[in-house]
Formats: structure tokens, C-alpha cells, sequence
């Protein structure tokens, strides 16, 4: 929504209209003096004795859309503000390192958080009072965010001294519950996974899936833990089990409201249990996560059912949410206009549809897809999902039936409703672009490219699919280009309209490496691992807990960050150190480095207190102990590349040495790609897979790693080999021969 950005005829203008993040742009003409957040605020806060008020959110946040229309842009409001504290704007996305210190002061105090987050801070940065939202007058059991204002000029007056001492007693114990030293006592052992899986159990909902009631929020790192489970002991009542909860929560997700059936992808989240009512935003990172949970479930089943919501979300994201130079943008609004020229808008308004309009719009095709989408006369949100009275009259599409019970209720071949269905989605989606689109917030974020990288590679493989491998490395080429610094070895957080000067945070480097690492099982382009062991080693030099073990989310270089802090949670991303661990481990394995190996075990050993108390806080660390615990395995293709378009574009470094002929394709070998095509096949999550060719990339492999240097092809035929520790099985050259050794279900 441009106009949320720049009002046609602005009353007001303040200094973040120079800044660039969408969110900050936002606000850059309401009445409040905002600042960003930097010296200038901090220095005038001192100078001045005021209290800062601090207010943090992101530009697809519906409800700091609301705060700022009902008390930013409100003049009477503003002028308190203006008069009794210095305001600061935050960006979370641009800034996680200062969202993530005050809202774990949020959660402490208040037992909830979120966003817009609203933190009033003493003029050298430490909280003393939080919440999130206000509203402009009391409700929702909520005070008048004016009263709260007046309330805290008033005590910050009469009690200056108090409230300063009380800050820093605040910050000094969240600064002492990040730097106690581990409990000797914790320990990691098998039972982790059995506690983890009990707890997941036990929030299982048996009858919509997912982990709670409502809100459901997807949490694929959850799903990540599941499958692993499953492929620890399939045949086992737990691991049954935990694949059942997997597949039944992405079937249910996929057939809800927080699937767009129209355009592709996911909905933040779903406000009702049945996955119905979304908070209609929709996050990259979601995309990302959501993309490769399917693409696990499509390679244990081989059911087409979770390919084809695989390629839905990628193909979604290649043509709303990729910039034409390969950067992956971050976020649609859940609001939009409901008419070009007039303000008003609506939560959802570009993805509702009255029973009228699809009649309209489909014609014979409308009864099939109103019956199979649940399209109602008067609407069909479920009783309580709908507080704001937006959707009174209004659909949002949810698979009501399978595509085998519609087509018995209208006595019809299967393939024929596909047919109407496709085809009524095809109209629907050409009328939906005539709309005005939601805001689009086109920061490109390093972390969550990273995970998209992933996904993309990821499904290049699973899904035989050139076009998402040509994505994937577009991205890669597009994140080297702008977003690191080769002089310095720097990655940065951020690019719009030119790099941020925010410079990278641990889970920036621990989601590009990752992406790395799967980019490069699926080209064989040995400048992606180079690229990746660049960026780990910056990684351990920034952020590493040397004493302890683990990573800081923070480099500590940035003074106004008052507290260097360790995520140890794995929530709707992954914590920096869950990552980080994998990586090291498969590092490890391609390097054949014990030390690589040694640092992973450490940081896991990191997070035995969490772990021994609430194991399913961490599931992606979860995934890494797997990888650890497991005989590590390597599968060798030994053969030229296979051919393949979608390889090429190598992940060249501004003076590379490698052969592009040789590194991405070149004449290729349809054997090689035969081989790869039957290990894509199979769910094998604790392995790394290798190319030896004879060229760069094996004499790089193979400098720490006397076996791998002698792999080679059988009889001039391309040959596959499954190795534990570089323990080899006699290679094999048919791909039926991999049937075995691999497992299926």
C-alpha cells in the first residue's frame, strides 16, 4: 500500500522519511518526532533527562497499523509524546538484535509480547515499563495509550532516581541469566528425543493438527524434529507416530484458509483452530520453512499431494516475491485497499470474495468450486474468528472437500474437476491482480534469503526441477554481489535501494551458510562450500561463546545493544545456534575436520540445560543432535556433472579459478544424473552428498580426505558410493542398485 508509505499530501514530515526500511517509511509523516534508532536519540535523551519511548514493528504488522492510525497520526497525541520523550522507531526486521533485548523484557514482565512492541527505556537504554499494543481509549482491558503516556511522564518526574535503578536492575538480570555458567548436571542423551516427542504430543491437536488450539501458527521447525524422529526407528510406535502428526498438520494446512488456493503460499497464521481465518500477512521465512517441510513429506510418501504444495509456495514466491536480479523481498501486508482512489482498507481485503463475485467470475464452473472451496451466501468464517466484523458477507477459501468427494457429488471424473478447478483458480487469480495488491515490503533480509536458498536447492533435487536450482543460485550470485563485503569477509543484514549499514547477525551467516551447503548438493559448485567455510569461519570469529560454547546472536560491537544474548529457542525461525550446529557437523563431514566437528558438539552441549528441561523449545537443535548421534554418512556420485540447465550460473567469486564447464554441467553425464535422481528419491536427512569428478572440487574435497581423492567411476561408467566415515560399500553404477542401501517406506 503506497499511500501507508507516502501520503499523497503530507501535513507532517519527520527525519525517518531518510531512512529506507518500508516500516520506518511508514511513520515518516505522522506528528511524532520519531528518530531512528541511533546516537542523535540517544545523545538528546541524555542531554535533555527525558525517557525514551521506543516503539518496534515491521510494515506487514496489522495491528502496529492500527496503533499508528489511531495514536501516531493523532495530533493530540503526538504532542505528548513530542514533549515528554525522545521517540524512537525500530524496524525488528532490520533490527532483531534490539527487538529481541526488550521484548524478552516484555515477555518477563508482562507474560506475553508482540508487536507493535511499546517500551519505555531510561536515557541510557534500559527498560523499565512494556507492553505492545494501545489503544487510543480504554478496551480490551487495556488503559488509553494517551493515559499510559501521561501516567509514566508523571513517574518518570517524581521518581527519576527510582526508575533509574530499577532499569538497571533490570537489564542486570536478564545480563546475569545469559552469563550463568551451564547446570553440570544437565545432559543430552537418547531421551531427549522421547521428551521432546511427549511434549509434542501432548499439544497435538488430534482433530485439526498442529500444536495448540488457536491461534495455529505453522511451526515447521516442529516438523523438521518429527520426520527426523520418524527416520530414527520407522517402524517404531513413536516414530509412526511423530510421521502421522507431520503429515496429518501439513494436510490440514494445505486444505485451510491459511493456504492461499488462489496465488500460492501461506498466511502468517491462523486465528481460529481449523486453519481457517488467517492474519493474512505473508512472511518469507514461512514460505521457506513451509516449502522444505512438504518437499520431506512428498520424499517419505511419494504422495504428489505435498509435491504439488511445494511447488504452489515456490512458484508463488518466484513471481510476487523475487526481485528480477534474484533477491528473495520479505513480507505482503495482511491489509490492502478495497478500491484504487479510496483510503479505506481492510485486513484480507485482497483475498475475500463474496458468493456474487465467483458466480460472476466462473460461470458453469461456480457450483463445482463453491462446493469443493465451502463458498457460503453470507460468508463462511467460523463463529469467534471474526472480532472486527470484516469478513460479515465476505469467503475465505477453504478445501472443504477432496477432489474425489466432489467429484462423486457431482457425478464426475476426478480428472474433470481438476480441470474446472484449475481453470475457475486460473480466472480467479487473473481478477485478483486487478485488485489493489497489499503493501509489499521489499527488504531483502540475508537470513531469511538463506532459507528460501534452501528451499529452492532443496527442491531442485527433490522435485528434478531446473528452474527453482536457476533460483536458488540467482539468489546466491545476487547476496555475494550486494549484501557481503569480500575485503572485510562481512555479511550484511539487509538491501534496499542499496546495502544497509547494519552489518550481519548470527543467524544472517549460521541461514546463508546453510543455504550454501544445500546449494551445493544440488549444482556440485565447489564455490558454494568455499563461500559457505568463508562465512563460517567469520561466524566463529564474531559471534562464538568461546568459554561456553554456542553463539551470540550479537557481534558486542554495537554499544547501544546493552546485552549480547543466545537465542535458545526455536520458534518461528530457527535459533542462530540450532543452525550453526547442523552446519558445523556438515561442514565436517565435507572437510573431513575434527574440529568442525568438535565446535558443533560443544555448542549443542551448550543448550543441555534447555534441552533437559523443555526439549521441544529447541526441535531444529534436535535435528543437529540427530545428525550427531548418527554414523555419519556421505554418498559420493563419482562421474562427470550431470547435465542439467538449471545449473547453470556458477557461484563465481569476483576472481575465480573454477571451471564453469567442469563445476556446472558442462557436457554433463545423463548416468551421473540418473544415480542422483534415485538418492533425491529416498529421505536420508543425516547425510551429505558429494561429487567426485576429477576436477576442482574433488581435489578440494579431498585435501584432508585420502579416499575421497580415489573415487572414480567404474569401468567408465559414473558410480555411486555410500560411505560411513569415507568406510565405503562396493560402488555401485545402476541406479536400482541404490534401492537398498537407501531407505523407503
Amino acid at each position: 500500500m503506497a499511500a501507508e508509505i507516502q501520503p499523497a499530501h503530507p501535513a507532517h514530515t519527520n527525519r525517518l522519511a531518510q531512512e529506507k526500511s518500508p516500516y520506518l517509511l511508514q511513520h515518516a509523516h505522522n506528528p511524532v518526532d520519531w528518530y531512528a534508532w541511533r546516537e542523535e536519540a540517544f545523545a538528546k535523551a541524555r542531554r535533555e533527562n527525558k525517557p525514551i519511548f521506543l516503539s518496534v514493528g515491521y510494515s506487514t504488522c496489522h495491528w502496529c497499523h492500527v496503533m499508528a492510525h489511531e495514536s501516531f497520526e493523532n495530533e493530540e497525541i503526538a504532542a505528548i509524546m513530542n514533549r515528554e520523550f525522545v521517540n524512537i522507531k525500530v524496524d525488528r526486521e532490520e533490527r532483531p538484535d534490539v527487538d529481541r533485548i526488550y521484548m524478552t523484557f516484555v515477555q518477563a514482565t508482562t507474560g506475553g509480547g508482540g508487536w507493535p512492541m511499546s517500551v519505555w527505556l531510561t536515557p541510557d537504554l534500559k527498560p523499565f515499563v512494556g507492553g505492545t499494543y494501545f489503544p487510543p481509549e480504554d478496551r480490551y482491558g487495556q488503559p488509553a495509550f494517551k493515559k499510559v503516556l501521561e501516567r509514566i511522564a508523571t513517574a518518570w518526574k517524581q521518581d527519576h532516581e527510582k526508575i533509574v535503578e530499577s532499569g538497571s536492575k533490570i537489564v542486570d538480570a536478564l545480563r546475569e541469566s545469559q552469563t550463568a555458567q551451564p547446570d553440570a548436571t544437565a545432559k543430552i542423551d537418547g531421551n531427549v528425543f522421547e521428551n521432546a516427542y511427549q511434549q509434542l504430543d501432548r499439544s497435538f491437536d488430534p482433530r485439526e493438527g498442529g500444536f495448540s488450539m488457536a491461534p495455529k501458527f505453522p511451526r515447521p521447525v516442529a516438523l523438521n524434529f518429527l520426520t527426523r524422529l520418524y527416520a530414527r526407528d520407522p517402524k517404531s510406535e513413536s516414530g509412526k507416530h511423530a510421521l502421522e502428526m507431520d503429515l496429518f498438520t501439513l494436510r490440514k494446512m494445505a486444505a485451510g484458509g491459511m493456504h492461499d488456493h488462489i496465488g500460492g503460499g501461506f498466511h502468517r497464521y491462523s486465528v481460529d483452530r481449523y486453519w481457517h481465518v488467517p492474519h493474512f500477512e505473508k512472511m518469507l521465512y514461512d514460505q521457506a520453512q513451509l516449502a522444505s517441510a512438504y518437499l520431506d513429506a512428498f520424499q517419505i510418501t511419494q504422495d504428489r499431494q505435498y509435491a504439488d504444495v511445494a511447488h504452489d509456495i515456490l512458484d508463488y514466491v518466484a513471481r510476487d516475491m523475487t526481485l528480477k536480479d534474484g533477491g528473495f523481498f520479505s513480507a505482503e501486508d495482511a491489509d490492502s485497499l478495497f478500491e484504487y482512489g479510496k483510503p479505506e482498507h481492510g485486513e484480507g481485503a485482497f483475498y475475500i470474495w463474496t458468493e456474487k463475485q465467483i458466480d460472476d467470475a466462473l460461470g458453469k464452473d461456480s457450483e463445482v468450486f463453491k462446493f469443493h472451496f465451502g463458498v457460503q451466501p453470507h460468508g463462511n468464517a467460523p463463529e469467534g474468528s471474526d472480532p472486527q466484523d470484516e469478513f460479515r458477507g465476505k469467503n475465505i477459501l477453504i478445501q472443504r472437500h477432496a477432489v474425489a468427494e466432489t467429484a462423486k457429488h457431482f457425478k464426475k471424473s476426478e480428472d474433470e474437476i481438476r480441470q474446472s478447478l484449475a481453470r475457475s483458480r486460473e480466472k480467479l487469480l487473473s481478477i485478483r491482480n486487478e485488485r489493489p495488491r497489499p503493501h509489499l515490503d521489499d527488504k531483502i533480509i540475508a537470513a531469511w534469503n538463506g532459507l528460501m536458498i534452501s528451499a529452492y536447492a532443496r527442491a531442485a533435487q527433490v522435485l528434478d526441477e531446473p528452474r527453482y536450482l536457476q533460483s536458488a543460485t540467482r539468489a546466491v550470485k545476487f547476496l555475494r554481489a550486494n549484501l557481503y563485503d569480500e575485503r572485510n569477509k562481512l555479511l550484511y543484514r539487509n538491501y534496499r535501494e542499496g546495502r544497509s549499514s547494519i552489518e550481519g547477525f548470527a543467524d544472517d551467516y549460521a541461514l546463508v551458510i546453510q543455504g550454501l551447503l544445500d546449494l551445493y548438493e544440488a549444482s556440485f559448485d565447489i564455490e558454494s562450500l568455499k563461500f559457505a567455510l568463508q562465512l563460517q569461519e567469520t561466524q566463529d570469529r564474531l559471534f562464538l561463546d568461546e568459554k561456553r560454547g554456542g553463539y551470540f546472536s550479537t557481534s558486542g560491537k554495537d554499544k547501544s545493544v546493552v546485552l549480547r544474548m543466545k537465542d535458545d529457542n526455536d520458534s518461528a525461525e530457527p535459533a542462530a545456534s540450532s543452525v550453526t550446529a547442523l552446519n558445523l557437523l556438515r561442514l565436517a563431514q565435507f572437510r573431513n575436520d575434527k574440529q568442525l566437528e568438535d565446535r558443533a558438539r560443544r555448542t549443542i552441549d551448550a543448550f543441555a540445560p534447555t534441552l533437559s528441561h523443555f526439549a521441544s523449545a529447541m526441535p531444529q537443535m534436535l535435528v543437529a543432535i540427530d545428525f550427531s548421534l548418527a554414523k555419519p554418512r556421505q554418498i559420493v556420485i563419482a562421474g562427470a556433472p550431470p547435465s542439467d540447465p538449471g545449473a547453470a550460473g556458477e557461484i563465481d567469486p569476483p576472481s575465480s579459478s573454477a571451471d564453469p564447464g567442469r563445476t556446472n554441467g558442462g557436457t554433463g553425464n545423463e548416468q551421473t544424473r540418473a544415480l542422483l535422481q534415485e538418492v533425491h528419491r529416498h529421505f536420508v536427512p543425516n547425510k551429505v552428498l558429494m561429487l567426485a569428478d576429477g576436477s576442482e572440487g574433488q581435489k578440494f574435497l579431498g585435501e584432508n580426505n585420502e579416499a575421497f581423492r580415489a573415487m572414480s567411476p567404474m569401468d567408465g561408467k559414473p558410480a555411486a558410493y555410500i560411505c560411513e566415515n569415507f568406510t565405503c560399500k562396493a560402488p555401485v553404477t545402476d541406479p536400482k542398485a541404490l534401492r537398498d542401501p537407501l531407505p523407503s517406506r
